[in-house]
């Protein structure tokens, strides 16, 4: 197995983030690799700032280690209209289960909500993975030039109640 696929070997922890970290996600945004050449448009001025983080459920896993916790990836869970508006998970950590724990994370925050479905606009590179934790393709949402010239897959999670 390699590095890229292996299960991450250090315990990992979902926290509500809190404004100090929006440079961090902001970084985590821009520096994705999923939006390198055509797609750099779309996250090109990004910014994840403190009112964004304070006006939406946002949640960040960190990895434990001696500097405080580092962001291996994040969410935000928009509640009305249902919407799963970000999910990133750090390039060197893609392919160990952060994605997922996101996901399984995420799907609780909206349960305990009251949301029994919630939509998901995907970046295209992203489409396989919201296959594979389960959401279904419902539609296309159309380009949005020029900062998103294609056409993107529409998902959307349905949280089965517990």
């Amino acid at each position: 197995m390699s590095s890229r696929t292996s299960p991450i070997s250090r315990p990992v922890t979902i926290r509500r983030a809190v404004a100090r970290d929006a440079k961090r996600l902001t970084r985590l945004v821009r520096g994705s690799g999923a939006y390198a050449g055509q797609y750099a448009a779309a996250v090109a001025g990004y910014r994840v700032g403190p009112d964004y983080i304070e006006a939406h459920r946002v949640f960040v896993a960190v990895g434990a280690d001696g500097h405080g916790g580092r962001v291996l990836g994040f969410y935000s869970l928009v509640l009305a209209p249902p919407e799963l508006d970000l999910l990133f998970v750090a390039d060197e950590v893609q392919g160990r289960g952060i994605g997922r724990l996101l996901v399984a994370h995420m799907q609780s925050e909206a349960r305990a909500a009251g949301i029994d479905r919630l939509k998901v606009v995907s970046h295209l590179p992203a489409e396989d993975f919201y296959h594979r934790v389960g959401a279904v393709r419902t539609g296309t949402a159309l380009a949005n030039p020029p900062a998103v010239p294609w056409d993107r897959p529409e998902f959307e999670f349905r949280i089965p109640s517990e």
